[in-house]
């Protein structure tokens, strides 16, 4: 299925490891013309070599001038927007709420939430700009059910959704669409690390704490990144233009966080 893509200019923050790079090389694949940034600057250098045709920024999106200066050399890098994939985030502390360190709280928060915030509103003056503009904001399973212990991560993925929604309102009138993605249990090292700590808050081992998180799902499975980027590039073609203010899981079915 030809999906339109060839030439469309992307911006994928967080993409130089995980869900983020999956994304870019997608689109990638496609044609499109790829910028990402990342925090990650050993993982930044190693793009250059395994794909040099994405460009990169070094960037932290909770840093108003370090966003501003990423979205400087992307347009001068792709020519212009048409999407923008507000995939960073951190998995944020476990801890019960009275134990947590408030800076652990509002640094978590910082990244996945107000960072989405700090990229999108300077990406919408450059995508009214485009005829096919898409915004597409990664929220988590977490973001639709409680998840104890995990409190700062699951408000602002929660967060993520009104203001997912809310956008979608607003830039309607300007045909470009914000949609959000709610994975699952996604395969890589940010799932294994949160097992693991979970794991040892309960005082049980990875495998029992694997099984329970599992528990709660109808298909026994990790998601893999490569079906998030697939979800993601249908949203963001020709083939999506009527598909805005969703909030689309893609977790295997899951009813609870444990």
């Amino acid at each position: 299925m030809d999906l339109e893509l060839k030439g469309l200019r992307v911006l994928v923050t967080a993409g130089a490891n995980g869900i983020g790079l999956a994304i870019a090389r997608r689109f990638a694949a496609e044609g499109a013309k790829v910028h990402t940034c990342d925090v990650d600057e050993i993982a930044l250098r190693e793009l250059s070599s395994s794909d040099p045709g994405i460009t990169w920024s070094s960037c932290d999106v909770s840093d108003r001038s370090s966003v501003q200066k990423l979205f400087s050399e992307a347009a001068a890098k792709l020519g212009g927007l048409d999407v923008l994939v507000n995939n960073a985030g951190i998995a944020g502390p476990t801890s019960k709420v009275e134990e947590m360190n408030p800076e652990d709280w509002d640094r978590c928060l910082a990244i996945c939430l107000t960072g989405q915030f700090n990229c999108a509103r300077l990406a919408v003056p450059h995508l009214r700009k485009s005829k096919n503009a898409s915004i597409v904001n990664i929220s988590s399973a977490a973001g639709r059910l409680g998840f104890a212990m995990r409190t700062p991560y699951a408000a602002a993925k929660w967060g993520v959704i009104g203001f997912t929604k809310s956008l979608s309102i607003e830039l309607g009138a300007d045909r470009i669409r914000v949609n959000a993605i709610l994975p699952g249990l996604v395969a890589g090292d940010r799932q294994r690390r949160v097992l693991e700590a979970k794991a040892q808050q309960r005082g049980i081992s990875y495998a029992e704490m694997e099984r329970t998180a599992f528990s709660y799902t109808s298909i026994k499975d990790y998601v893999t990144p490569e079906q998030l980027a697939d979800q993601i590039l249908f949203m963001c073609s020709p083939r999506g233009k009527t598909i805005s203010g969703q909030a689309i899981s893609i977790c295997g079915d899951t009813q609870m966080l444990g």
